[in-house]
């Protein structure tokens, strides 16, 4: 598996605090690594300045051997990298087809109709739901329709960020499901996610932020076996 993803010592502020402390971390063709930690961490920090919408005081993100300084952050999903942001965002008021069209932007029109295809196909609820307006549908509805959006652009890295935050269990379990088959597919995933059970459960690599630092590292299996971890964030 070649690296896809090198970040590599990244300083982020806003304004005067110093949110993101030197971190570093890769991700690899085909994997998926997830970014665990506490409100306040820099977890979204990190995936927002990976995508181009902050940038980084000193420190280098760099795709497919490519450094995004200075680069737009239409032209980063351009190269292959999507988000899938915190709190969704939707197009409210557009049908859901219309939805994941906005997602294929980037894309030929001669493949937009087969990716709707192939969003419904793993969605099976968004195509019962193709002209309904996006805003009447339920969380985890809406959950489901940003993954797709972002999957329309035919990702080479899907970042999802807090794809869990407001649904309820049986939702939660859902997309968790939902991100096994992207994983088996071969579909390469930076998850950033507060309920580190269900996050550690599908990754193979994990990182445990703290106050804007990096302060474990290792597999999946081996974070959640960690003594630190389970007291911190797995309720044991």
């Amino acid at each position: 598996m070649g690296e896809i993803l090198k970040v590599d010592d990244i300083h982020v502020y806003y304004g005067s605090i110093h949110a993101v402390k030197g971190v570093s971390f890769e991700v690899n063709e085909g994997e998926v690594v997830t970014l665990i930690g506490a409100n306040g961490a820099g977890k979204s920090t990190i995936l927002n300045t990976v995508s181009g919408l902050l940038h980084p005081k000193t420190g280098s993100v760099v795709f497919e051997g490519r450094d995004l300084k200075g680069v737009a952050p239409h032209k980063i999903v351009e190269y292959g990298l999507a988000q899938v942001p915190e709190g969704r965002h939707i197009f409210q008021q557009m049908s859901v087809e219309e939805n994941l069209q906005m997602g294929a932007y980037t894309q030929l029109n001669a493949t937009v109709e087969p990716g709707i295809a192939d969003v419904y196909e793993r969605f099976p609820r968004l195509a019962e739901r193709r002209r309904q307006i996006a805003g009447t549908l339920s969380g985890g509805e809406q959950q489901m329709l940003a993954m797709g959006r972002a999957l329309m652009s035919r990702p080479k890295l899907l970042m999802l960020d807090e794809p869990s935050m407001g649904l309820a269990p049986i939702l939660v379990e859902q997309i968790f499901d939902i991100i096994r088959e992207l994983h088996s597919a071969g579909t390469t995933i930076l998850l950033v996610e507060q309920n580190a059970q269900a996050a550690l459960s599908v990754a193979d690599r994990a990182y445990v932020l703290e106050t804007g630092r990096i302060s474990l590292t290792g597999t999946g299996a081996e974070l959640m076996a960690s003594d630190a971890v389970r007291k911190a964030y797995l309720g044991g």
